[in-house]
């Protein structure tokens, strides 16, 4: 038996211990690869997905084709996030429209990210007839209430006029969100986070040795100029309340969809250089300096908002030969 089969064999017993729980989340004390799952062109194509041995480089798979097609709301699928469940369940969100053909968000789920159930369009902003869209729903599995959360961005007209753009009204955003444990049934949308800022595109992760909560997030404001960047929030619990957004992490560049991993004590956020057409990073060990590591990373061509977690070998083995037609 070689090494890689020992180790990959040597990750699913562990993934299932204890209790038959298995291993999710964005950091796992066992070794493990990462996937990334993002979207091309205008998001009509579908889920796409990429995997890394070390965080830095990713290669498409499928030879960069969809592994599933969008067939709700606008035909879009955007922006698509997966979170993996204490079943071993991996859940999907996705962007499904741009504007009133998307107030609500798709959701699907698969056991093995090959084969999906139906997928659903969660009307999550019916009871605001004045919504305008909902963007970029991130899905997060919070161990501490043993519940999803599902956020996301919507501007609402009317609403945190401080910051509102007079000559474009659809462009103040804020984060909402709802929470489900069997997603049959859900909570009722609440505000999520309001930085004070138009924002959009946030990434949770659990800082377990500090005991509290990271919010990666985008600036989206346009007036009195545009600040396109990223930035941190920190929290006590996955739902908040969160603290006051840090400055930029991300320079100069126009950024946006960043998510994260931690590998080997190391923070690297990636990002869209949505004006450059490209992926760019950012590593910390300690969330408050960042290094630019962009030049040390290669995404798929095309990759845009993408979110990155962590699995096991076997996981990858069989995407793997999906791909080799075994």
């Amino acid at each position: 038996m070689n090494t890689y089969k020992i180790r990959t064999l040597f990750c699913v017993v562990a993934a299932l211990m204890p209790g038959g729980r298995a291993v999710f989340g964005q950091e796992a004390s066992q070794p493990t690869v990462y996937l990334f799952s993002y979207f091309t062109g205008d998001g009509r194509e579908g889920l796409h997905l990429a995997y890394s041995h070390d965080g830095l480089r990713w290669k498409a798979l499928k030879e960069g084709r969809p592994f599933l097609e969008p067939r709700i709301g606008g035909k879009l699928m955007r922006d698509p996030s997966i979170a993996r469940g204490p079943d071993g369940t991996f859940h999907l969100t996705w962007t499904t429209g741009w504007w009133k053909e998307g107030v609500g968000i798709g959701i699907a789920h698969s056991k093995d990210l090959i084969g999906w159930s139906e997928q659903t369009l969660l009307p999550v902003m019916e009871q605001e007839p004045k919504a305008v869209n909902c963007w970029a729903p991130e899905i997060y599995y919070d161990e501490e209430t043993d519940q999803f959360l599902i956020f996301w961005a919507t501007t609402i007209p009317g609403r945190f006029t401080e910051t509102a753009d007079p000559k474009d009204e659809k462009r103040n955003h804020r984060m909402y969100y709802i929470a489900t444990r069997n997603f049959k049934t859900y909570t009722e949308t609440a505000l999520f986070y309001d930085p004070g800022f138009s924002v959009i595109d946030t990434f949770l992760l659990r800082d377990k040795e500090n005991d509290r909560y990271v919010l990666f997030l985008k600036n989206e404001t346009n007036v009195p100029a545009p600040e396109k960047n990223i930035r941190v929030a920190f929290a006590e619990n996955a739902a908040g309340p969160y603290g006051p957004a840090s400055e930029p992490i991300t320079g100069n560049y126009w950024a946006e969809g960043p998510s994260a991993l931690k590998i080997d004590g190391r923070w690297i956020v990636y990002f869209d250089k949505y004006i450059d057409r490209q992926y760019g990073a950012v590593a910390s060990y300690d969330l408050e300096k960042w290094d630019d590591i962009s030049d040390q990373v290669e995404f798929p061509p095309g990759a845009r908002h993408g979110t990155t977690f962590a699995v096991s070998p076997a996981v990858l083995e069989k995407l793997m030969a999906l791909e080799a037609g075994l």
